[in-house]
């Protein structure tokens, strides 16, 4: 594991994660630490993806006049059971996506992955084990398990959190104002969270 070289750990996980004590992600979360620096991301889930979900244009009223700002909304995984969602608002675009891309990391989750469609029962962890409700705003989102083949049957937004955490075959039901972007994102980041919210048989 390369940890980056310029990195002053600021936190004793940090320091840990440096030091080499902490080698693997899996390891901080079942400690249940919190992360407090992008830096522990980046050393211990190099292979990171991200894609912007969706930018917005607000503008806010001041004594000044009118100060516009970029909002955008980022999902970053690895595609093979890690997951975040973030923020960033920013006066340029670029600096948006950035502090976006820093707070999606800093949101990471793990997401368990599994087969738990009695159509297709194979054990390969190509769909999610059991049904999961996530909500943000309005938005409601319920996510089942599929069976191999089936795809990612969800909208556009959904498909690309989905698809960030590993997850290949899904069927999904929403309601609520799905056409927001950032709370359909984060429905089902939501959703996804609660994968490690129940004990499957093999943990008892």
């Amino acid at each position: 594991m390369a940890v980056l070289d310029y990195w002053k750990p600021r936190t004793r996980l940090g320091m840990l994660v440096k030091e080499g004590k902490i080698v693997s992600i899996d390891q901080i979360f079942e400690m249940n630490l919190p992360i407090k620096e992008v830096e522990i991301v980046d050393a211990l889930l190099p292979d990171l993806k991200h894609e912007v979900i969706n930018v917005n244009l607000v503008q806010r009223q001041t004594d000044a006049g009118e100060i516009s700002r970029f909002q955008v909304t980022v999902a970053v995984g690895n595609e093979d059971g890690y997951v975040g969602i973030g923020m960033g608002k920013a006066k340029q675009i670029r600096e948006a996506i950035e502090k976006a891309i820093k707070d999606a990391k800093m949101n990471i989750i793990p997401v368990r992955r599994g087969c738990g469609s009695w159509e297709c029962l194979c054990g390969e962890p190509h769909s999610i084990p059991f049904n999961v409700r996530g909500k943000s705003g309005s938005v409601e989102l319920l996510l089942m398990p599929a069976p191999k083949g089936v795809g990612l049957v969800a909208g556009d937004v959904a498909k690309v959190v989905l698809r960030l955490a590993g997850i290949k075959d899904v069927w999904t039901r929403s309601r609520g104002e799905t056409r927001t972007a950032h709370n359909m994102a984060k429905a089902v980041y939501n959703a996804l969270k609660l994968t490690y919210a129940f004990k499957v048989p093999s943990e008892w």
